[in-house]
């Protein structure tokens, strides 16, 4: 597992805690961030602890996320036919969120790879008949985003 994807699985950890128990401030965040138990380790056989990527990646994706959860909700909202937020389980809601901000605010990372990325966790941690679900609103903000056409209130 490389250090980013034990990154990914950290922050939704993390961010999927914070719907049963949410932190209202920066401080609260990173509490539940150090308590929150580290993955195994990555293909290069270091612990993810000992890589600075993995916690810098994995803390970027959950405060990122966190700071962003309005307009990361409004752009679900938008790409999700027929479905409120309200219905979506909270799982999906998590991974929905954690793969928009990386669209939306990491440049860094190729759309495929978060889309990809996304597929392996929902795979991982959500139910089978979600796939197709994210799949389906993670490329359209990705082609809507391509054709210049993704305008969030951030922007």
């Amino acid at each position: 597992m490389s250090s980013r994807r034990a990154g990914r699985i950290r922050a939704f950890q993390v961010l999927y805690g914070l719907c049963f128990m949410p932190a209202p401030t920066r401080a609260d965040l990173e509490r539940l961030f150090a308590e929150m138990p580290l993955p195994a380790e990555t293909e290069t056989g270091q612990a993810p602890e000992q890589t600075r990527e993995f916690r810098g990646f994995a803390w970027e994706l959950a405060e990122g996320v966190w700071q962003h959860a309005a307009n990361l909700d409004e752009l679900i909202a938008r790409f999700s036919r027929n479905w409120r937020l309200e219905r979506m389980g909270r799982i999906e809601l998590t991974l929905l969120r954690l793969s928009l901000f990386e669209l939306t605010f990491r440049p860094d990372v190729p759309p495929r790879v978060v889309i990809n990325e996304a597929l392996d966790l929902t795979a991982r941690f959500g139910d089978s008949k979600a796939k197709r679900f994210i799949n389906g609103i993670l490329d359209a903000v990705a082609k809507a985003a391509e054709a210049g056409a993704l305008v969030t209130s951030a922007d």
